[in-house]
């Protein structure tokens, strides 16, 4: 395996890593309406727990407002009380053709706590970035061990995934940031 092939591979899955801390921080309620809102959300579908995603249209009129039309009027009751289950704390109003979903700004004190959810995520993602790192690097001294590498490859190979695992911790950083300061504003 070439020292290319294994700092791509490291790339790819520090670019996962990312992905993942990007669709936490979708999850993450910062006051404004977002469809990603209820994409955890599943509900008794017809004796199937079915994402309401896949059962419905979820669509943001304004930004304080979720409306949720379901294809099938059978599954209205089925998505209502699946919003009502969830923790997210939003109560859905059902008028026969459309659930809407108002949602109240929040709190200092749930801001504080929504903030320390977003820096536990960047802690993971940072986490999974340094895993890559590690693997990366064992994969290295492993070539090096077998020969496959001189011991100086290895040393500029080791400091490029250096480079590469501090450019995604500042990206991880800067992400952070962003999504505090989202979650701040009032």
């Amino acid at each position: 395996m070439d020292m290319d092939t294994i700092l791509l591979d490291a790339e790819e899955r520090m670019e996962k890593a990312l992905g993942s801390l990007d669709r936490d921080f979708a999850k993450l309620r910062t006051g404004r309406a977002s469809t990603a809102l209820v994409d955890g959300i599943k509900a008794d579908y017809y004796g199937t727990k079915t994402p309401i995603g896949q059962m419905a249209s979820v669509a943001v009129p304004d930004s304080r407002t979720l409306t949720i039309q379901p294809w099938d009027k059978g599954g209205m009751a089925a998505v209502e009380k699946a919003i009502l289950k969830s923790d997210l704390g939003l109560t859905p109003i059902n008028d026969g053709k459309i659930i809407r979903i108002a949602i109240p700004p929040l709190t200092e004190e749930r801001r504080k706590e929504l903030v320390k959810v977003a820096r536990k995520y960047g802690e993971e993602a940072k986490v999974a970035v340094r895993g890559v790192r590690r693997d990366c690097n064992d994969t290295l001294k492993k070539a090096e061990k077998d020969k496959e590498i001189t011991e100086d490859e290895l040393k500029k190979a080791t400091d490029d995934v250096q480079k590469l695992t501090d450019k995604f911790v500042g990206e991880v950083d800067k992400r952070c940031q962003e999504k505090e300061k989202e979650i701040m504003d009032i």
